[in-house]
This record gives structure tokens, C-alpha cells and sequence, in this order.
């Protein structure tokens, strides 16, 4: 009897225990990570299929601009080759290398936009003018996929480092911190804005 007790004792300890120790709120906080990932990768793949439609629209109205709607999709085809899969999140040399791709493209995209200011009838074309809404659509999903994965990113981070889920995860999980997308470098400089006939 009293052995009986010890046992049924042990295995509610056991079972209270391992419910506190965070084995399974971690494995959810990282699959969080990657669907907040997913959904950022999702409104950068979306932005990227917007591109050729832009850069066509564009080179009818102004062919002569070439050198920047070259750059447009020099800097598209760099940013959707350069792959990052959940499992490099913990790679912040990955993830860099990533975020920089991606800011040529807005770069490029940044200028696209400065040139179009100097057509008149293309800021009038009704295709542009919905491509346009569009891409500005994207940006702001971007900017929201971004702010939701390092949201993610925080609370994960934050799982696996705080007791007792760090215990359980170095002895059982081996969960690795994840990185944050950072902001661009220079992104606090404000851009300077040229009207004058550079491209």
C-alpha cells in the first residue's frame, strides 16, 4: 500500500512538473516564429511578383530610363535567390545577408519611384496607378510581417532562456535563439530626394 502510494505520489510530481517546465509552450513559441517567417516571406514574394508588371508599365512610358529599370530587376532577381529557410533563423549572417537583398530591392524600387515623377502621362496610366496601390499595399504588409515575426522572435527568445524552460531546454530541446530582422544599416539617415535628371 505504501509503495502504491509512493508511486502514484511520484508520477503526479512527474506529471506536474513536466506540465511547468515549458517542453511543449517552447516547441509552439518556435512554430510561431516560422509562421510569422512564412507570412513575411509570403508579402516579399508578393511584392516581387508585382516587380515585372511595374517594370514593364514603366518601360513603355519612359524606355530611355534603363539604367534604373535595370537595377529594379537586377536587385528583384538577387532578393528572390537569396533563400533563408526557417532553420537559418538562428544564423544572423544568414539573415543579413537576406535583409540586405531585400533592402537593394527597395532601394531600387525607391528610385523607380523617384524617376516616375518626372512622366506625367505614366502617373496617369490607370495600370500604373494600380500597381503602384499595390506595391504600396505590399510595403505595408511587409512592414507589419516584420513587426509580427520579431514579436515572435521576442517571445521565443524570452521561453527559451527564462526557468525552469531553460533547464528543459538545454537538457531536453536544444532550442537556439533566433534573430530579430533588424532595420536596414542607415535606415535612421533620412534619404535624400533628387528631382533634378540624374536616373
Amino acid at each position: 500500500m505504501f509503495k502504491r502510494l509512493v508511486t502514484v505520489l511520484a508520477a503526479l510530481f512527474i506529471a506536474t512538473s513536466l506540465a511547468g517546465c515549458g517542453y511543449n509552450s517552447m516547441q509552439q513559441q518556435e512554430e510561431e516564429v516560422y509562421g510569422a517567417w512564412a507570412n513575411l516571406e509570403s508579402a516579399l514574394q508578393r511584392r516581387a511578383d508585382l516587380i515585372p508588371n511595374l517594370v514593364e508599365t514603366v518601360k513603355g512610358a519612359a524606355a530611355h530610363e534603363k539604367t534604373t529599370l535595370t537595377a529594379v530587376v537586377e536587385a528583384r532577381a538577387k532578393a528572390t535567390q537569396t533563400k533563408l529557410t526557417p532553420e537559418m533563423l538562428t544564423d544572423k549572417n544568414a539573415l543579413a545577408n537576406f535583409q540586405a537583398a531585400q533592402g537593394e530591392l527597395s532601394s531600387a524600387l525607391s528610385r523607380l519611384m523617384v524617376v516616375v515623377e518626372r512622366y506625367p502621362d505614366l502617373k496617369a496610366n490607370q495600370n500604373f496607378l494600380a500597381l503602384q496601390h499595390q506595391l504600396e499595399g505590399t510595403e505595408n504588409r511587409i512592414n507589419v510581417a516584420r513587426q509580427r515575426y520579431n514579436e515572435a522572435v521576442k517571445t521565443f527568445n524570452y521561453s527559451i532562456r527564462k526557468f525552469p524552460n531553460s533547464l528543459t531546454n538545454s537538457l531536453l530541446l536544444h532550442l537556439e535563439r533566433k534573430e530579430f530582422f533588424e532595420a536596414e544599416p542607415g535606415a535612421k539617415t533620412a534619404p535624400k530626394v533628387n528631382f533634378g535628371s540624374e536616373s
